[in-house]
C-alpha cells in the first residue's frame, strides 16, 4: 500500500480540487449568464476565471500525479513487475502444459492490467536468412533484440477505468433539463423543474490477433517473453488507442470519443487569434459545460508547433529546450500521438465524462492445435482483450482545428 503520508497528501488535494471545481463552476455561470444578458464580460471576471482555471490544472495535475505514484507503489509490493511474457511463463497453465514434447494442446493464460507493470527486454535475436520456424534456433547469437519503435500508449490512462462481467454496458443518461427554480411566496405552490433521461448502451467490443511461433521459441523462455511482450500486448494497445479515439461506432468498431466530442464554438475571438489561444478557448468551452478539463490531445505535428512559438525576441513562450518537464499547456498535461488527426485538437474532462469497462483483459492463448502446426512444429499464439467506452457526456469534450489556418489530414 501507499505510504500514510501519500494517503493523506491525496486526501488534501482531493478536497482542495472539490472547493476549486465548485468556484469554477461558479464563476462559469457568472460567465455565462453576464455575457448572454450584455455581450460582454469583465476584464475582472475573465481574470478570476483565468486563475481558478489555472489553480485546477495544477492541483488536477499534482492529484492525477500522486494517485499514479500511490498505484505504482501497490503493484510493486503486490506483483513484483513482472512483465506479461514472465507471467506467461510462470504461470500454473503453462507449467502443466508439458510442452516438452511429452503431449499436445493448447495453454490459456490470463493477465490482468494491474500484473503488467514493466516490459523487460530479452536476450536472444533473430539471425540472417533464417526460416521464421527456425529463427531462434541455433548455437551463436547476438545478445539483444533489435526492435521496430513502439508508440508510446496515453489514451487508456487519461479515462476512468471499469470493470464489467457484461457484453453491454448500459447507463442512464442525462438528455433534458430544465431549471425552474425560484424565489417563492410562502404558501404558494412551487416552480416545477424537469429532468429526462434516456438509457444509453455501450457495446463490448473485442481486440485481437493472432502470430505463429516454432516449437523451439518455447524452449527459449526470454525468447517467447519477448514474442509476448514485444508484439502481443503492443498491437492489442495500438489498435486501441486508434479505436477509443476515434472509432465510428458501426459494425465491431467502438464509437470513440472525437466522433462524440463536440465542434469547437468559442465564447468569443481572441485578438489575432493563435493555437494556443484556441486552446485556451477550448477549455473555456469545456468549463461551460459544467465540467473541468484535464488534458490535451494532440498530433506530435501540432505540438512541436506549439512548443517551438518564440515571442518578438525570439525566446520560446512554451518552455525552455533545456528543461525536460512534462508537456503542460494552460496548466492541462498534453497528450502526443499520432492517433490524433494531424492539424486536430481534443480537449474534455476525460477523467470524469468517460469510462473505460474492460470485459476481458489481455488474455494470451498458445495452442499446437490449429491448421497443420502439430506438423510443423508450430504453435498459433493469439492475443485478445474485450472492452466497452461509455462517453457519459459528449459536451464535456471538445475538437476542432488546431488554428484556422490548419488543413487537418488523416
Amino acid at each position: 500500500m501507499a505510504d500514510n503520508n501519500l494517503a493523506d497528501k491525496i486526501g488534501e488535494l482531493g478536497t482542495s480540487l472539490a472547493s476549486i471545481k465548485e468556484q469554477v463552476q461558479n464563476l462559469g455561470s457568472d460567465f455565462t449568464a453576464k455575457l448572454a444578458a450584455t455581450g460582454e464580460v469583465s476584464q475582472d471576471l475573465k481574470d478570476k476565471t483565468d486563475k481558478a482555471l489555472s489553480e485546477l490544472g495544477e492541483v488536477s495535475s499534482r492529484l492525477a500525479g500522486l494517485e499514479k505514484r500511490a498505484a505504482r507503489e501497490k503493484d510493486a509490493m503486490e506483483v513484483g513487475f513482472k512483465s506479461l511474457g514472465e507471467l506467461v511463463l510462470e504461470s500454473e497453465a503453462f507449467q502443466k502444459a508439458n510442452l516438452d514434447g511429452a503431449s499436445r494442446g493448447s495453454v490459456r493464460v490470463k493477465i490482468n492490467r494491474g500484473e503488467m507493470a514493466d516490459i523487460t527486454s530479452a536476450n536472444t535475436t533473430v539471425g540472417a536468412g533464417r526460416s521464421p520456424a527456425t529463427s531462434l534456433v541455433g548455437s551463436a547469437r547476438v545478445p539483444g533484440i533489435i526492435a521496430s519503435p513502439n508508440r508510446v500508449m496515453t489514451i487508456r490512462d487519461l479515462l476512468m477505468p471499469g470493470q464489467t462481467s457484461a457484453g453491454n454496458v448500459e447507463y442512464v443518461k442525462e438528455t433534458g433539463y430544465t431549471n425552474n427554480a425560484d424565489v417563492v411566496t410562502e404558501g404558494t405552490t412551487k416552480p416545477k423543474s424537469d429532468i429526462t433521461f434516456d438509457l444509453e448502451s455501450a457495446p463490448v467490443r473485442t481486440i485481437a490477433h493472432i502470430f505463429k511461433a516454432s516449437r523451439q521459441i518455447l524452449d527459449d523462455a526470454p525468447g517467447l517473453r519477448s514474442y509476448i511482450d514485444g508484439r502481443a500486448r503492443y498491437g492489442l494497445q495500438f489498435k486501441e488507442e486508434q479505436q477509443l479515439l476515434n472509432g465510428d461506432g458501426t459494425g465491431q468498431n467502438i464509437n470513440g470519443i472525437v466522433p462524440q466530442a463536440s465542434a469547437f464554438a468559442p465564447s468569443f475571438n481572441a485578438t489575432s487569434e493563435t493555437a494556443i489561444d484556441r486552446l485556451r478557448l477550448a477549455i473555456l468551452q469545456v468549463v461551460l459545460a459544467e465540467y473541468p478539463a484535464t488534458a490535451f490531445v494532440l498530433n506530435p505535428i501540432d505540438w512541436a508547433r506549439i512548443e517551438l512559438t518564440k515571442d518578438s525576441e525570439g525566446r520560446y513562450i512554451i518552455g525552455n529546450p533545456q528543461n525536460g518537464t512534462q508537456p503542460l499547456l494552460w496548466n492541462l498535461p498534453v497528450v502526443s500521438t499520432q492517433a490524433m488527426a494531424s492539424g486536430e485538437f481534443l480537449t474534455g474532462a476525460f477523467n470524469m465524462a468517460a469510462q473505460i469497462f474492460d470485459r476481458l483483459e489481455i488474455e494470451v492463448l498458445l495452442s499446437s492445435e490449429n491448421v497443420d502446426d502439430f506438423e510443423k512444429n508450430m504453435f498459433t499464439i493469439r492475443a485478445e482483450e474485450r472492452l466497452a467506452l461509455a462517453v457519459y457526456r459528449p459536451e464535456a469534450f471538445v475538437t476542432g482545428d488546431v488554428d484556422t489556418l490548419t488543413t487537418a489530414t488523416a
